[in-house]
């Protein structure tokens, strides 16, 4: 846990703004875990070399320190071939300050940590990273590796490092608690299936985080509570989303809250089609960018997905407040869309302060079925009967204005060279500063 009072300040008023459940992040400071142990990768058989395999040098300083400590990649460039699964850690750290760059090629994650509480990934210099050399599958069409998965983490911090050119996802959260994300860049190729974060379980604080790819930027999935996502900058990417959803959901208290988005698939999707359970009590806030293909999408019906078991995925209690800036072709492609299933109709979701022009045109349309509510064209009352799906046109809004981020992308990045390794920004956020500086 970070103790500087700034800290504990942002993290307090998270509480209250987004009904976390609890605190999050390590239980144990750096400095704590350090003074009980620290295990050189270079003490375990490690070599900074691109063609070395660190793995089992890795592996081998997880053992050592798993009961308390710090395992310490220090500056300097590290292969690896064999993928590491760390397991059964407690009170412990892995300080990245190297850079580690992908030489293997089997499937699965390359970094894949389980059964760990109170723990921290973290960069001392914020220069630590990840290369996954993606290029190299997607160039023949293929994909490979995920860089990062966490698996039953709990009171965790990953934090001031980079991960670039994942051959699939980057970073996934699966099943983790009372976590923190925060001070990362991610940046993949720009094709689908290279997600930037993908998080479900209960209790974690996702921010200040840049993602570049074609896919998910910070994606919530089932089942999920108390998740904080805010001051996102999904530069070029798929755009922020929940789902794919299906059978069983439970989603609530999810916020997403200043999130900046630009040439990128969506700046919110909500997504499923067939499935069952619910999706309830989340607010949609602060959503700014210019640009989009798609801006608010709720699909019920998402042709993008196999149809699961089930009438529908139930949508209900959901706020979407203060969106300013352009869509792509708002003509074509509704800034507002609210396609809900004619088996679990969606009610009480609010719409309001929604300024989203378009780039081209003149005219935006909205369209909405078996949707329930306030604004755009949500239907109003109670009895929430199915109805087709109804359009309407609009030719101004109050205010579309919205302010660039200066590091704006103009275009993705390719499938057949690498990507280069970028420094972590200072911003995320037009106008806002990060909750935490970083430590480099």
């Amino acid at each position: 846990m970070r103790l500087s009072l700034l800290s504990l300040l942002a993290v307090g008023c998270s509480l209250v703004s987004a009904q976390l459940s609890g605190t999050v992040g390590p239980t144990t400071t750096t400095a704590q875990k350090q003074a009980t142990k620290v295990c050189n990768i270079l003490s375990y058989g490690g070599k900074a070399s691109k063609t070395t395999d660190n793995g089992p040098a890795i592996a081998s300083a997880w053992a050592a320190c798993k009961s308390g400590g710090e395992v310490y990649i220090p500056s300097g460039d590290y292969g690896l071939a064999t993928w590491v699964t760390l397991t059964g850690g407690t009170a412990i750290s892995i300080r990245l300050d190297g850079i580690i760059y992908r030489t293997g090629t089997a499937g699965g994650n390359m970094i894949y940590i389980e059964h760990t509480t109170d723990f921290e990934l973290y960069s001392s210099t914020s220069k630590g990273a990840v290369q996954g050399y993606g290029y190299v599958f997607h160039a023949q069409g293929t994909y490979g590796p995920r860089i990062l998965r966490l698996y039953e983490v709990t009171s965790f911090s990953v934090h001031d490092i980079a991960l670039v050119d994942s051959p699939a996802f980057h970073f996934t959260m699966d099943t983790c608690t009372n976590g923190e994300a925060y001070n990362m860049i991610i940046r993949g190729g720009n094709e689908g299936g290279l997600d930037g974060v993908d998080v479900w379980g209960t209790n974690i604080w996702i921010h200040d985080i840049e993602v570049t790819n074609k896919d998910e930027c910070v994606t919530v999935k089932s089942p999920a509570s108390y998740i904080l996502v805010e001051s996102i900058y999904c530069n070029w990417s798929g755009g922020c989303a929940i789902g794919s959803l299906g059978a069983d959901t439970d989603i609530h208290h999810v916020t997403y809250n200043h999130i900046y988005t630009q040439e990128s698939n969506q700046m919110m999707m909500i997504k499923s089609n067939g499935g069952s359970g619910s999706l309830y009590s989340c607010q949609f806030n602060n959503f700014m960018g210019h640009s989009n293909a798609y801006t608010l999408d709720m699909d019920g019906n998402w042709s993008g997905q196999s149809t699961a078991a089930g009438s529908g995925v139930l949508y209900y209690d959901l706020t979407f407040n203060h969106w300013h800036g352009t869509c792509a072709a708002g003509a074509t492609r509704a800034p507002i869309q609210a396609l809900c299933p004619s088996g679990a109709p969606c009610h009480d979701i609010t719409i309001e302060n929604f300024w989203i022009w378009t780039d081209t045109g003149s005219e935006v349309l909205y369209k909405c079925e078996n949707a329930y509510g306030s604004g755009g064209c949500l239907k109003s009352g109670s009895s929430y009967t199915t109805y087709a799906e109804t359009t309407q046109t609009v030719t101004s809004v109050a205010s579309s204005t919205y302010t660039a981020m200066a590091a704006d992308l103009t275009a993705g990045f390719g499938l057949t060279t690498s990507i280069p390794i970028p420094a972590i920004p200072t911003s995320f956020f037009p106008g806002l500063a990060p909750s935490s500086s970083l430590l480099g």
